[in-house]
């Protein structure tokens, strides 16, 4: 395989100590682990995707998500030019045009690895010890939005690999104490709040608290969440708060961010539990009400318009009024992407017939 000469770390025996300092190495799966990496395949859209520790002679993963084995030789690492690149992220776009990877041995589900992107994961005295990477078998690039979040998963791996190294240091110390085992739980406790947050913040609008784009991908990618959404007919509803960017102009993005909060707040309070709530766009949320027809959702949107105008003239200077367009669907007749058509269209008429109302899709009888 044509491979370049690449110097190691600076000081590489320090970098070794530092990884070392975890005793992570070849330990078991952990779901912390494994749902940083199944994030990171998430947010990036590719097939593989794995948490790297560069050891003596070896790359070994401690999480990963694709056709992978668990460990390979370190001289087959692209990793390796990761964690030399001064803690920045590696973004490699087509592995077979690059002189240094060209012909390399690593395959998924059989077919060559053409992509790669790592974000090095530092210790607090900044060695570099491995990298949450992701991998494709086509050629492709990351966005910005992407590449950030590949960086903040790798630094919330380090953080967890350092609240393990705190845990093992109070092993340590507190062995032949009572404490450790409270001291010991405190870390576990922590660590997995650290998780969950992480796991809510990917999929959750953080204004709101509504599920974002990101989260509505997943839900449709889980094969449970659409066989209860696909059980029979619903309706899907489509809500742009009027006049949003006089709102901004003349009041300021403080009040337009309250404002968009007492939306959301409006809606989470008029939905059932098992109804999907998505702040779809600037402005513009989706709804999706399972076992509903168009009645029912006529009468959900009429109570979130009349739960917005009541909670601006309790917290908001200005009057605040929504327009809603409603649609039913059919999963035996029609595709999602014609039912948000009806309901858009809809919700054009009630923002070109004088907005601050409900409108309802006529191509269908409004019981259907």
């Amino acid at each position: 395989m044509p491979r370049s000469t690449t110097p190691p770390p600076v000081d590489e025996s320090r970098r070794q100590s530092a990884l070392d300092a975890y005793a992570i190495l070849d330990t078991g799966p952990e779901q912390a682990f494994d749902d940083i990496v199944r994030l990171a395949a998430m947010i990036c859209d590719v097939p593989a995707a794995t948490i790297s520790l560069i050891d003596r002679d070896r790359q070994w993963f401690k999480a990963r998500v694709g056709d992978l084995p668990p460990q390979t030789p370190r001289r087959e690492a692209i990793c390796e030019y990761a964690i030399a690149n001064q803690g920045q992220l590696l973004l490699i776009e087509d592995i077979e045009a690059d002189p240094r990877f060209a012909g390399h041995p690593a395959r998924i589900d059989g077919r060559p690895l053409r992509f790669y992107a790592g974000a090095p994961m530092l210790s607090p005295d900044g060695h570099a010890i491995g990298t949450v990477c992701v991998l494709d078998v086509v050629p492709r690039t990351l966005d910005a939005r992407q590449r950030d979040g590949l960086e903040v998963l790798a630094r919330q791996t380090q953080s967890l690999l350092e609240l393990r190294r705190y845990a093992l240091e109070q092993r340590r110390l507190l062995a032949e104490r009572e404490a450790f085992a409270q001291q010991l739980e405190a870390a576990r406790l922590d660590l997995q709040r650290r998780h969950d947050r992480l796991a809510h913040t990917a999929i959750h609008d953080p204004l709101t608290g509504l599920l974002n784009r990101a989260g509505l991908s997943q839900l449709r990618a889980s094969e449970a969440d659409m066989a209860r959404l696909d059980a029979g007919p619903y309706a899907l509803m489509l809500l742009d708060i009027d006049h949003f960017k006089q709102v901004n102009d003349r009041h300021g993005h403080l009040l337009g961010d309250r404002a968009l909060r007492a939306v959301a707040d409006a809606v989470a309070a008029s939905v059932r539990t098992g109804d999907v709530a998505v702040r779809y766009g600037g402005e513009e949320f989706l709804v999706v009400l399972p076992a509903a027809r168009l009645d029912g959702a006529a009468e959900v949107a009429g109570r979130i318009r009349q739960a917005v105008e009541e909670a601006s003239r309790i917290s908001l200077p200005f009057r605040l009024t929504v327009s809603v367009g409603i649609a039913s669907g059919d999963p035996a007749r029609d595709r999602p992407e014609q039912v948000f058509d009806r309901a858009d269209q809809a919700l054009y008429r009630a923002k070109a017939g004088g907005r601050d109302r409900v409108v309802a899709d006529d191509t269908l009888r409004f019981g259907d």
